[in-house]
């Protein structure tokens, strides 16, 4: 059994702004000034697959930046949402001859032979948020992070306690494999009618029109699932323009979207504590480095899923609007 770092399916997540998820390379040291008292200064390269404007990746790089200045850790950044130009990006990564290869893989052949690279240079690879199904074939020495099939099939569940009748699923990014398996995973819990549709995730006026669309051709539709919290906050949109009475739920979380579940428009969002990814990457990966410390016994360490609703919100909200959670 994988080892879960929080209580998992208790009622209690990618997101996009204009201001996230710069994707020229960064560096970062943390908020919290140089910890010497940790080791020796360690340098880390952090190469995910956001794309332009992610703000759910902001979240990660917060945990990052904490764990890098408890750590004495300098770490840079860098992500492109396209796996040909992420490959390159790990290239340049492990040219600079980090200590340690810290990555998220949703395309694992597109970025394996990149990765492996690392490994034949005898630098320690840590995965987080994409790839655990195959973290092992790839190189990584340990995964944070969720697994997609049994949130989706949590997610699922849940709809079937609320007596949903067709639910519509949207993927923001056709071919990544962890969004492949939320939707999977929402339709084999639900056991009902469940139809996924593609979204262009990169144009949010796109996605929009495209829910609309669809809410507006099929009344039938009583709930729509997106995979994060931006998706989610356009298919509000839609449903308004559409006059549908679709009940909007997703996964992955914002300040906004926190809002929204405040407010009611939004019933409820799975998290995956994208805050615990970046931050367990990074300690994980010194105390790998300091101490040949593996976490998880050969298994992924989960950071989810757990419910965010009604119930608990007023506890979580604060922590969104620092962004944390």
């Amino acid at each position: 059994m994988s080892i879960a770092l929080v209580a998992c399916l208790a009622v209690a997540t990618a997101a996009c702004s204009s201001q996230g998820g710069k994707q020229e390379e960064e560096k970062s040291s943390g908020g919290g000034g140089t910890n010497t008292a940790a080791g020796p200064r360690l340098k880390m390269a952090m190469v995910t697959h956001a794309p332009a404007g992610d703000t759910f990746f902001d979240i990660i790089r917060k945990g990052a930046d904490a764990a890098a200045g408890n750590d004495n850790v300098e770490y840079t950044y860098s992500n492109d949402g396209d796996p040909t130009r992420q490959a390159t990006l790990i290239e340049n990564a492990v040219n600079s001859h980090p200590d340690a290869l810290l990555v998220s893989v949703p395309a694992p052949d597109a970025l394996k032979a990149a990765i492996q690279k690392a490994v034949a240079a005898g630098i320690p690879v840590i995965g987080f948020n994409a790839g655990r199904e195959t973290y092992q074939q790839w190189g990584a020495t340990m995964y944070f992070g969720q697994d997609e099939s049994i949130a989706g099939n949590a997610a699922g569940v849940r709809l079937k306690q609320e007596s949903a009748g067709k639910v519509l699923c949207v993927i923001q990014a056709q071919g990544q494999s962890q969004l492949e398996a939320r939707c999977n995973g929402v339709k084999a819990g639900f056991g009902g009618s469940v139809e996924n549709i593609n979204v262009n995730g990169t144009d949010l006026t796109s996605v929009r029109s495209t829910i609309e669309s669809k809410l507006r051709q099929d009344p039938a539709i009583t709930h729509v699932i997106t995979l994060g919290a931006p998706f989610a906050l356009t298919a509000l949109q839609a449903k308004q323009a559409s006059n549908s009475k679709a009940t909007i739920v997703t996964f992955d979380t914002n300040a906004e979207l926190v809002g929204k579940i405040e407010s009611g428009d939004i019933a409820w969002a799975v998290d995956q504590q994208p805050y615990l990814q970046g931050y367990m990457a990074v300690d994980a990966a010194a105390f790998y480095l300091r101490n040949g410390n593996v976490l998880g016994g050969g298994k992924e360490v989960l950071t989810g899923p757990a419910f965010i609703d009604k119930s608990n919100i007023a506890a979580v909200s604060k922590y969104a609007k620092a962004g944390t959670r």
